[in-house]
């Protein structure tokens, strides 16, 4: 079974890298070829779509960072984990979610499926 807490760490990094070729890194090492990434907002397969979404992201919320809330649960393939959107200098989140993700056999992500408790206000 996937440590799905270095997993999910190395997600959330990857949705906070700012540098855009080590956030294509990331993404290529987390996610299956054909992975697939979406939420209300974006649906995305492969790893070009996924780093986009994920740069469409932080342009749209500069100066905050993605943080793991509680402990993320696994059985199977499929695992779960909350997190929240904050400024990067602290103060409240502007975002809550909660994220299931499919997995492959390898322990990359197959899907993951984003969930908004607290949507950000536009």
């Amino acid at each position: 079974m996937t440590d799905i807490k270095s997993t999910v760490d190395a997600y959330l990094a990857a949705w906070n890298e700012t540098d855009a070729e080590s956030r294509r890194e990331a993404v290529e090492q987390l996610w299956a070829d054909d992975g697939g990434y979406t939420d209300p907002l974006a649906t995305v397969r492969g790893h070009d779509g996924v780093a986009a979404v994920i740069e469409g992201a932080q342009k749209l919320f500069p100066g905050h960072v993605f943080r793991l809330l509680g402990e993320p649960e696994q059985h199977h393939d499929i695992a779960r984990f909350q997190w929240e959107l904050v400024p990067s200098g602290g103060g409240e989140s502007v975002a809550i979610g909660a994220d299931t993700a499919v997995l492959t056999e390898d322990g990359k992500l197959r899907d993951v499926f984003g969930f908004l408790d607290k949507a950000p206000a536009m």
